[in-house]
């Protein structure tokens, strides 16, 4: 029997891997495939896009962020994938996300005590999820860092039970033409 699968991208984290290698199109991107890759020969039991939510503030360029932001919502929908919500914070003009790290790390323990899934595949470069993988992995369950080769992170390698690190041309094949 195969085991049971769950993907969690923290979106920021993911968009800008992908934009520093030129694929910062994610309407273009192929989540659907992306994700049958990762979990290989695995069920995936749900996957799921964490992302601040881009709140309307009048102006023309945040108009645009959030229909782009509602875009994205819709391919992720198409692609299986459902979108958890953060919110995002502007200080001195500069947007911050918040309470995605947070939303992340609780979905990694729910899925952990809960037995959602015999293996949690995270794509997200953040240090902050360590204590959250470490419990699930206490837990018995198989955490999976999926990383990128141009900027990988040591510390999640060292604490996930295994690690993947795409590059470039890994990515490319998920880019798909208008």
């Amino acid at each position: 029997m195969n085991s049971k699968a769950l993907i969690l991208i923290d979106g920021s984290n993911f968009y800008f891997k992908l934009k520093a290698q030129n694929f910062g199109n994610l309407l273009k991107f192929s989540f659907r495939d992306f994700a049958e890759m990762l979990a290989e020969k695995d069920k995936i039991i749900d996957a799921r896009y964490y992302i601040g939510r881009v709140r309307q503030d009048g102006t023309k360029r945040v108009d645009k962020m959030v229909a782009d932001q509602q875009r994205l919502f819709a391919r992720l929908k198409k692609n299986n994938f459902r979108y958890v919500l953060g919110y995002l914070l502007k200080t001195d003009g500069v947007y911050h996300e918040k309470g995605v790290d947070v939303q992340i790390a609780i979905d990694i323990i729910e899925a952990a005590y809960e037995n959602i899934c015999d293996r949690i595949i995270l794509i997200s470069s953040d240090t902050d999820l360590i204590p959250a993988i470490t419990k699930a992995i206490k837990k018995g369950k198989t955490v999976e860092y999926i990383g990128f080769s141009h900027q990988p992170s040591k510390a999640m390698m060292n604490c996930c039970s295994k690690y993947r690190l795409l590059t470039k041309n890994d990515i490319g094949r998920f880019i798909q033409s208008p």
